[in-house]
Parts: structure tokens; sequence; C-alpha cells
């Protein structure tokens, strides 16, 4: 059955046939098998659906039974007409009597069918203009029993002793050939006649299929089901509009964009995961269309990215019917249960059902949670044990003799050739050797690593740890993070599958040894149990959008201490999946300085994608700000600057936009700038917004009401971006990563914030010098540095210039492949 639903799946197959009888040495269901066949694909006409539309006469809308269709043929081909002639069936098994009938019935003779009950069985085929013998039982049909001049078709395979031959043994059908000979004017021989048209009818249907297939099918063009929104005014609340949705089943989504059944595991009715397999099957399908969307410098409420890209992708596909994706990241439960609330999008523009979206989902989030802990639980207690435990305790432990014979583990050889040490028997250590391998020898300052938790829990961010009376005194200072800042959550975004996570969790550097050597997850030997752990989470979650397009949600890294971006493995996924003319849409966290520029410099680096167009969301607001408006603070209303019309506020907030819309075109992409209309902007703010980006150097830019309308206020959006993808696009990445740290430092700094210069203080310095000894100065820069400002000063507003750009320290995530610094002096 698992094989049956794969061929189903399967577009490069068109035909296939179980053979019959099943050959197993216990029963098996033999209808519940060939019904499983897929109608379509059912060459040989055996399932229900099929047995039914024959027996109704839709024969131009189903596959007949191949014996009973070369009976026809061979019928046929003696020119006889079977209109209005009298025929008789013998047989009435669902392969060739019962089909058989039904198709000599619709094609107009009067049909007869006798069984083993049929009491006057010669004088019925004495009857018959055609006669189809299917009734298993050797040379039952005498020749005397012939009406003369019929046409007799014989589908008898039957075994009868005979000496004259090797085997002991010839084949004969169910009618006495050599006497019905005398008596027909057509029969068929056995073996040689019924059995080869059979085998020709198996192929016909096949190329048959094969050609329905092609009629219907659109190359590279899904056939996917939208959902029509009904607009309500007021916009009602996004959970009431998430609710009021009527979802389609996820499976049927997966099977719309050309998943196959297997390639799916449901996680209930809306949300599944997809395995990593797709990339091999469709390693030679072609990439489509690669867009970001980002922002300018946002307000603390946000500007409408998320929305945006639903609005965008629903645009595309429900109203363009376009091939698209969106892929977006996971929300944290911290800010969902806090201030900023879900980030599912708004409005008409949202991912469904947003509950599913904004909590637990698939509890990838919970597996980052039970990885990292795990890690910060090693650390803790390798450091008491290395403190209360002998070298050779210690050794025992970690090599212990099962059955008399120690061995080392994979984990354990690449710890001793780091060391430097090539033996691999045991029992051949020196103390030297056992002391080495034994003690990572961890400078507690040193430590990196924090225990992490999905929950704002404001108490846990700093902590004593180790208090119990069974840690014997070792007790230190710690911290809880919040559960997406942990290296694990960033990892997952960058890997590129299930090995290469694997390999950048061993990589994590986690604290330094007293002797300055940095120490990794495969130091403290739980890379194995990280990946087991995470085996599931890398997997991409499936969702939709409300108008039923589909939706990556999958990992949600931090957009300032780490890259702010949705995972590789969506987006490359996606990209395969809509195909060459397709559009993949993902969102970038926070303004273009952050989100976008760590997209392009460290997302794309890794991935080896290269974008084609940049979406970038402005709003009057957020312009108004930027050009001198009031505070604006979450949960209190807004100022009157912002809910009357003033021109010259927006005016001169479209510093900020010029200088994202140059950010954009640095890289060598071409920018559509979205302006995300709010009820409260005027026509001539809106206008006068469209004008200023188009003469900053944008491809294009529009107006946009997809809050209020769903993709139907996207499609100008959607339109632009189609042309924008058209556009040459030269990617080039901002710096090469074998410059100093400094320089790249340097030039994000200057090039993206417009600062003067930057300012190391002397932590800063240090890590420089540690980090560059220990062999991590190659690696990309993740800016860690406030949304609120291009500037590392929230309250400066627009595009400042001029600053110097205070670097106050430096960390490595070495697993997922950045330094960040610490921008700022707090």
């Amino acid at each position: 059955l698992k094989c049956i639903t794969s061929l189903n799946a399967d577009p490069a197959v068109h035909g296939f046939i179980v053979q019959l009888p099943l050959d197993s040495n216990k029963p098996i269901n033999t209808e519940k098998i060939t019904n499983a066949v897929a109608p379509e694909m059912d060459v040989d006409g055996l399932s229900s659906i099929n047995a039914g539309k024959l027996s109704r006469g839709d024969l131009g809308d189903c596959f007949i039974p191949c014996t009973p269709k070369g009976c026809m043929e061979l019928i046929r081909q003696t020119g006889v007409q079977v209109a209005g002639k009298r025929a008789v069936v013998i047989g009435r098994s669902k392969i060739v009597g019962a089909p058989m009938h039904d198709l000599l019935l619709w094609n107009n003779a009067t049909v007869t069918t006798c069984h083993s009950k049929t009491s006057t069985l010669a004088e019925e085929v004495g009857k018959a203009d055609i006669l189809v013998v299917a009734a298993g039982k050797a040379e039952m049909i005498k020749g005397e029993w012939i009406k003369p001049g019929a046409i007799v078709i014989d589908c008898g395979i039957n075994h009868v002793p005979d000496s004259t031959k090797a085997s002991g043994k010839r084949v004969v059908g169910d009618v006495a050939y050599s006497s019905a000979k005398e008596k027909a004017s057509f029969i068929t021989p056995v073996p040689g006649g019924v059995g080869p048209m059979t085998v020709a009818m198996l192929m016909q249907s096949t190329v048959e299929s094969a050609q329905r297939f092609l009629e219907k099918f659109q190359p590279g063009k899904w056939t996917i089901q939208y959902n029509q929104l009904t607009l309500k005014m007021p916009v009602p609340s996004d959970i009431e509009i998430s609710k009021s949705c009527m979802l389609k089943p996820i499976d049927q989504v997966a099977k719309e964009v050309g998943l196959f059944a297997d390639e799916v595991e449901l996680y209930g009715q809306t949300k599944a995961k997809v395995q990593l397999s797709v990339l091999k099957r469709l390693q030679n399908q072609p990439d489509g269309k690669y867009v970001v969307v980002t922002g300018i410098t946002p307000t603390p409420l946000g500007e409408g990215k998320s929305t945006t890209t639903v609005g965008l992708v629903q645009a595309l596909g429900a109203h363009l019917h376009q091939n698209v994706f969106a892929c977006v990241r996971q929300p944290s439960q911290g800010p969902t249960f806090g201030i900023k609330g879900g980030a599912a999008g708004g409005g008409y523009c949202q991912v469904v059902p947003m509950e599913e979206f904004n909590l637990h989902l698939t509890g990838d989030i919970h597996a980052i949670t039970a990885a990292n802990n795990l890690v910060a639980a090693a650390i803790d207690a390798r450091m008491f044990h290395e403190l209360t435990q002998s070298d050779q305790a210690l050794y025992n432990r970690l090599v212990p003799s099962v059955n008399g014979v120690r061995k080392f583990s994979d984990i354990q050889i690449r710890r001793l050739q780091k060391l430097g040490i090539n033996k691999t028997d045991p029992m051949a250590f020196t103390k030297e050797e056992v002391n080495a391998f034994v003690r990572l020898d961890i400078d507690p300052g040193t430590i990196t690593w924090q225990r992490v938790l999905d929950t704002n829990d404001r108490f846990l961010r700093k902590i004593t740890i180790g208090q119990s009376v069974t840690e014997k005194g070792f007790s230190r200072t710690a911290q809880f993070d919040i559960t997406v800042s942990s290296e694990i959550m960033a990892v997952l975004a960058l890997a590129d599958g299930l090995d290469d996570m694997k390999k950048r969790f061993g990589r994590m550097v986690v604290a330094s040894s007293k002797k300055g050597q940095p120490v990794t997850v495969d130091d403290l030997g739980v890379t194995g149990a990280l990946a087991v752990l995470m085996k599931d989470a890398v997997k991409p979650n499936l969702m939709q959008t409300l108008e039923g397009t589909p939706v990556f949600v999958h990992a949600g890294p931090f957009a300032n201490i780490a890259h702010g971006n949705s995972s590789v493995l969506a987006d490359k996924i996606a990209l395969k999946l809509v195909g060459k003319d397709g559009f993949v849409v993902t969102e970038a966290g926070f303004g273009a300085d952050i989100g976008m520029e760590k997209f392009f410099n460290i997302k794309c680096r890794y991935s080896g994608l290269r974008p084609h167009v940049v979406v970038l969301v402005a709003t009057v607001r957020a312009l108004k700000m930027h050009g001198g408006g009031p505070a604006v603070t979450a949960g209190v209303p807004l100022p009157k600057e912002y809910t009357e019309e003033n021109l010259q506020l927006v005016a001169k907030g479209c510093s900020n936009l010029n200088k994202q819309i140059q950010n954009a075109r640095m890289f060598g992409v071409p920018v559509v700038v979205a302006v995300n209309a709010f009820k409260t902007d005027t026509k001539a703010e809106l206008a006068l917004v469209v004008q200023h980006a188009k003469e900053a150097g944008a491809f294009d830019a529009v107006e946009c009401t997809h809050w209020a309308e769903g993709g139907k206020g996207a499609l100008a959006l959607a339109q632009a971006v189609q042309r924008a993808s058209q556009a040459p696009s030269n990617f080039r990445f901002l710096y090469n990563v074998e410059l100093p740290v400094l320089d790249k430092i340097r030039l994000i700094a200057q090039q993206v914030y417009g600062a003067k210069d930057v300012e190391l203080l002397p932590e800063a310095e240090e890590k420089i010098a540690l980090y560059t000894k220990q062999g991590f100065g190659n690696l990309p820069i993740c800016m860690a540095k406030t949304h609120l400002s291009l500037s590392h000063d929230p309250e400066q507003k627009g595009a400042p210039t001029g600053f110097v750009l205070p670097i106050r320290d430096i960390r490595a995530s070495v697993g997922a492949g950045f330094l960040y610094p610490l921008v700022g002096t707090v």
C-alpha cells in the first residue's frame, strides 16, 4: 500500500498495475489493494471507480480492464458489427466476465452472462453470434454447441496432461478448439490469442493515461484551490478572521504543491512537516524567483513586514495564479505573550490557524530548549567531575570497559585528533595523554553558553546555580535567555541538512579552557545527542495563508544577536517546488540595515542562493517619526501628528527610506517599495512616499491595502515584483570574509549605517585578538544593534551621519558561522 501511495503521487508515472494473484503466505485483501491505485493511473481498470464507470457506460472517462478490451479489439478486427448481435459471456469474474458483459452491452449487443449455475449452457451457447469464454475450465465448451459462423473468443488458460510434451502437460483454453474451429467463422487460439492482445491493450491504456495527463498538465503549474475571502468593514480582529476561515486539509495543500504523501508528516489537520528527501528528488528542477521582504527603520509598533509578505504571496498565488511560497520565521512565545503579540501577519493577510502558528506549532522551539539545556547541563557536570575526580576515574567514566573491552567513540576520536593524539587503543595511553583527553579545564569566567526558556521570565535573567548540597559548593552566576536566542536556533536556520546541522553543533564553542583554547560541543561529547533531539525540528513546517497559498514556517533566530531569517532549508525546498517561473517570498527581521544586510551577507553566503528582488516596506507613520514626530509607544494612543495629514514630516522622514533603498541597491538587487497604507494615511501622504521612493532609485513603488483587502490589496505590488524579477540582478556581497574582523565591522558601519567610523572598547579589542588567534577571524559579521535607528542610539531617527559606532564586545557563534559584535555602550 505504501508503494502504491508513492506511485500515485509521482507525476513521472502515468500508469501501473498490481500483478495478480498476490503472492503471499498470508492472505491479502485484493480488493483493498486494487482500489488503492489512483483511478487515473489504474491502467488495468480493476478499481471500483473504473468498474463503476464502465457499468454506467462512461467508456470515455475510465480505464477498461485489458483482457475485455483486447477481446473487443479482436472482435472489431473481424469486421463484424457488434451492434444488434446476440452475445454470450461465460464467466462473471471482476477481471474478465463482468466487464466483458458491460463492454458488449454498451457497444449495443444483446448480452447474456452464463456461469456455473446456468442449467441450459449448451442452449445459450448455441444462440451466440459472439461468444466470449472466461470460465477457467479446460475445454468445457464443445464445438457442436457453437452456432455456425459465430465469433469465438477464448480467454481460458488451463493445463492438461500430455505425455508427448517434455513438461508432461500442455496449455488449452476453455473451448474445445479442434471441433469449435469447424463451426466458428473466427476463433482465438490458446496460447497466442487473447494473451498477447491483453498485453498490447495494457500498453495502449498506459499511453492513453499519459495523453490524458498531458492534456490537463501545464508544466510547472500547480493545480491549487484558493480560498475566497469575505471581506468585512471595519476589519474584525485577527483571531476572528482566522477562526472564520475554512482551511484546506494540510495534506491537500501538500499534494497541490507537488509533495508526495510519504514526504509529508501530518501534525493534525492544519500543519505538517516536510521530509528533506524532497531536495534530492527535485535536485534537477530549476529554482524559482527569490524575493526578500524587509523594511525601513520601524517604530516600536512594527510596519507590517509579515503582513506584506503574506499579502504579496496571496496576490501572486490566488490572484495572478503563480506558483508561490512564503517562508517565514516561527515566533517565540515570549513576544507572543508580551506586548508585541503574534507574528502570523494581520487582518486579511495571515498564516492560519494563527493560534497554532504562534504557540507550540510542531514543537521545534521546545526541541531547541531541550538541546540547549542539555549542553548547559553537560558544561556544569563536566566542570564538577573534573574538580572532584582523578584522571583515571574520569577516563574510566568516559571510556568504560564493556565486556572487558574499551573503545573510543567517533566523537572521542575527533577530540584525540584535535589534541594531536593518533592512538586509538585506550589501553595504550600514557598518563599525560589520559590527562589531556579527560580534562577540558573550562575557565568558568569564559562560559558563553546559557540556559534558555521560551518564556519572557525576567526574574531568571541572572541566577545563581549549584546551590544544592550535592554540588559541594561549586556554585556560579549564570542566566536564562529566551530560546530563540540560542545558537542552536541559528544553526537550525543556516544548516542545509541533518548532517550539516550535526557538524555545526559539534563546532559550537561554549567556553575557553584556562589555556585559552576553545571548548566545543564535540569536546563535551554531546553532539550526537543534540542531533537526535533536533532530528525532526530540521524539517520545515507546512501551513497555509487565509487565501490557501502554501507557507513554510521554520526557525526563528533573533534579528540582532543572530541573523533574523527563516531557514535555508525551507527556502531551498520552496524554490524547487515552485519551479523556474514561480516565486519564493521570505522575510528578513527588523529594518533593511539589520535583517536584509544579514540575509545577504550571512544567509545567502551559506545557502548559495541569489535573490532577485527586495521588497522594502514603508509606512507614513514610521516616516513621520523619522521626520521628527513624537515618540510612538505600544499600547498608547498615537499623537495627532500621526493621525492628521502632515506632508512636511513625511518628506523629512523620507531620508530613512532613501538610505534603506540605497542599502538594498548596494547589493545589486532591484528594490520595490511597498507603502503599507493605514486608515489614518491621506492620499497625498501616500503619493508623496511613492514619489520619493522612485526618485531615490527604487525600481517601483506602490501603495498597498492588503491588511484590509487580502491579496487583492497587494495586486499592484505583486505585478511590480513580477516586473522587477525580470530586471537585471547583479548580486554581490558587501565584504570578503578574509578581511580582518575590524575591517568587516567598519564596512558595515560606514556603508550600511552611515557611520563615520567605529570605536572598539577594550573588551571588544581583546575578543578580536582571541577569535583571530583561535581561527574564527574569517567568519561573517552579525551586528547586534538596535533596530529603532540606523545608528546605535535608538533616539537618532532619519538617516544620521558622522557618528562613531561603539563596539562594546564581540561574541562568537562558531557553529552557526558568524561573529556578533555588541553595538553600543550598554
